[in-house]
């Protein structure tokens, strides 16, 4: 069992006396308040705290980390609150502790909700102090060191969350040594019997692989040394998670993955690396398009290598990673390599710390957009997974981006303002849609127009967090304006039929009605009923009285004036795909909660499904000056011949209609049935199109369904 006494050993390598006794009164503190209660293990609970401090103190982090390691459940698991740990331990030590702990004292819907909550409350704690996630990292550790004892269920929950978010988030910090055995330990829990088998295959082929390694590391230490160059090359064994990542992924054998020999040379300076890939590729021959220099460019987390592939002896793939010995303690160590709070360091660290918190920075930024903390812990799980492409500015910045990404992406990385404002793209000097992805070395120019709003559209192709968040926060704040409009004349069309409007309500009976709603002001109300959330002939009655509105509406002895349509409301007014109505058609609207108002036309087959709820149909019509275009269906059957489906969307094309999609489907060998979704001006237009296909010869049959 791991005690003090072992953690102390570790300590006094590296921190002064002070700093060992301070750790030493929080041990003191902790044991007291943990004093009685059990892991599910059997052991005292205290034992958890400190097998966490002791990753951290291999990890040589300072002694408040050390601290609040131990200190990390008092909170959360006992009656102790933060001012007290702040009156013992400092600020420091308080913050790091509570940043850790779970919100406990608050009640959730679901454990999606309670896990999204908790883990925005420690991204946040995070981004003021970074060690908030290696306490948290360490803590995931060890938990997945002795997660067997729990249930099953538990159990497997517990190893997807550490897979999906808290190994990737060490990758995103570089700390490879914690990564390799959260992956190994949650592969190994969520997948037992692949994990077995994996681990037994390795097992059976590794003896004869060491004659060749051998052979290998031979040869390279023999050319390295008449070049006179100092190294030290070290055989890697590739990890069982990113074995079956591979196989998962790209649908290999296990064979064509572990058929691949790796190894790593560790030099002395980052010259000598660069002279080290050309002995190498003197040796034995490089694979074409498999060197990656990410010193460089280092990745996203800091790490920063020479990979190449060569052709080994007997046709073997040998994978060569090259670096120096300080880069190779940044790889495995990451931020903790170097420490903000250390004093001196390399490039390579402060490199590494400034890429944290770039990161950290931009997580800060999803929460600013994001709609609600499950919306935000899917933002970071996009952000957590970059296989990165490097793409150029125009003035030769490097842009990384994940390896999906498009021009969309590319915008927002510079700048949300460019992202909101863009309308067209440059790739390598040819223009481009904003939907195409981008590729390694491609030089993208971003074009902006005053004005410019973010397309709805892109939320399909766009896959950074930074884009979709950005573009889902302005299409909310948009619809929120456009439902505060719509509402506005909603309420309005009612009371006109009281002889007044929504301005001339006194603003006592305003403040009435939103207390009875339990609402903040009035864009609250005008928004509510323009999401259809609130039906506005019962508002309209509520702000006149019933009783005075009743009687009112009768001596006036009309109804409320039809909502006019023009196209342009926005995302509160939807046209369905089920019937697509279009200028001229006879329409009704339908209120539907959340979504504002659907406009159907009235021979839609659904119509007769809302019959039941009158009270949420509503009297509208088409505008008279009408600009927009809509789309809508056309159906046309042909005979099977060469070359008629170029004629008919010519024919459409020429009558000034755009085609939006199109689908076939064979009849039988004789006939295939065309269907478009053509945007048109409106009815008559349509009519006229449809006249023009009517005439033509292989057509025979045309309609709108």
């Amino acid at each position: 069992m791991y005690t003090f006494h072992d953690l102390e050993k570790s300590m006094r390598g590296y921190l002064n006396d002070y700093e060992v006794q301070r750790v030493h009164a929080a041990y003191e503190f902790s044991a007291r308040a943990h004093d009685g209660q059990q892991r599910l293990t059997g052991e005292p609970y205290i034992h958890h705290p400190l097998e966490v401090a002791g990753v951290l103190a291999e990890m040589h982090m300072d002694y408040q980390t050390l601290m609040a390691a131990i200190l990390h459940d008092v909170i959360e698991d006992t009656p102790t609150v933060k001012n007290e740990i702040r009156r013992k331990f400092g600020r420091g030590v308080a913050d790091l502790v509570d940043g850790v702990s779970k919100l406990t004292q608050i009640k959730f819907d679901s454990r999606e909700d309670a896990q999204a909550h908790n883990f925005r409350k420690m991204i946040m704690a995070m981004s003021n102090d970074i060690r908030v996630i290696l306490v948290k990292l360490a803590d995931r550790l060890h938990n997945m060191r002795t997660v067997g004892v729990l249930p099953p269920d538990k159990r497997r929950r517990i190893a997807r969350e550490t897979l999906d978010v808290y190994a990737p988030i060490a990758q995103r910090l570089g700390i490879n040594s914690i990564r390799l055995e959260l992956e190994e330990l949650g592969f190994a829990t969520l997948y037992p019997m692949r994990h077995r088998i994996l681990t037994e295959m390795v097992r059976k082929v590794r003896g004869h692989r060491k004659e060749i390694i051998d052979k290998i590391r031979t040869a390279l230490k023999r050319r390295l040394r008449q070049e006179k160059i100092p190294a030290q090359i070290i055989g890697r064994e590739k990890h069982l998670y990113g074995i079956y990542q591979k196989m998962h992924s790209k649908g290999l054998s296990f064979s064509e993955v572990y058929d691949v020999y790796a190894f790593r040379i560790i030099v002395d300076n980052v010259d000598t690396c660069y002279r080290t890939i050309g002995t190498v590729h003197n040796l034995y021959k490089p694979v074409p398009g498999k060197f990656k220099d990410y010193i460089a460019i280092p990745k996203s987390n800091g790490y920063q290598s020479l990979h190449t592939i060569l052709f080994g002896p007997f046709g073997v793939p040998i994978e060569v990673q090259i670096r120096t010995g300080e880069i190779d303690e940044v790889a495995e160590q990451g931020i903790a390599a170097h420490w903000l709070y250390k004093v001196g360091g390399g490039t390579d660290r402060r490199s590494t710390h400034k890429r944290a918190r770039e990161w950290l920075k931009r997580i800060v930024e999803m929460q600013t957009t994001a709609g609600n903390p499950q919306e935000f812990l899917e933002n970071v799980k996009i952000d957590l997974f970059p296989e990165s492409v490097y793409i150029f500015t125009p003035k030769g910045k490097i842009i990384e981006l994940p390896r999906t990404a498009t021009a969309v992406d590319f915008a927002y990385a510079i700048h949300t303002d460019v992202g909101n404002s863009c309308v067209g793209v440059r790739i390598d000097r040819r223009l481009a849609p904003l939907g195409t992805r981008v590729t390694t070395g491609q030089t993208v120019e971003i074009i902006t127009a005053p004005g410019a709003e973010p397309n709805p559209a892109w939320l399909n192709f766009a896959v950074t967090a930074k884009a979709r968040s950005n573009i889902r926060y302005y299409l909310k704040d948009l619809k929120h304006n456009e439902a505060i409009a719509l509402g506005k004349r909603l309420l309005n069309r009612e009371l006109e039929t009281y002889d007044t409007n929504f301005d001339r309500v006194d603003k006592s009976i305003i403040s009435r009605v939103l207390a009875e709603y339990h609402l903040l002001d009035k864009e609250e109300l005008l928004n509510e009923v323009g999401l259809g959330n609130r039906m506005a002939p019962l508002v309209a009655r509520h702000l006149l009285g019933d009783e005075n509105s009743a009687l009112q509406r009768k001596q006036n002895g009309r109804d409320s004036l039809p909502l006019v349509i023009k196209g342009t409301e926005g995302m509160v007014i939807k046209f369905p795909k089920c019937c697509l109505p279009i200028p001229g058609d006879p329409i009704r609207g339908f209120v539907t909660t959340g979504r504002g108002i659907v406009i159907h036309n009235q021979t839609c087959p659904n119509v007769s499904e809302y019959r039941n709820h009158p009270e949420k149909w509503v009297n509208v019509e088409w505008a008279s000056n009408i600009t927009t275009d809509f789309p809508t269906n056309i159906r046309v059957e042909v005979t099977n011949q060469r070359g008629v489906l170029a004629t008919i969307a010519s024919t459409i094309a020429n009558q000034d209609a755009n085609i939006v999609h199109v689908g076939t489907s064979d009849n039988d060998d004789r006939y295939t049935t065309l269907k478009f979704v053509v945007e048109v001006h409106d009815r008559q237009h349509l009519a006229q199109i449809m006249r023009r296909l009517r005439s033509l010869k292989h057509v025979s049959r045309i309609s709108r369904k």
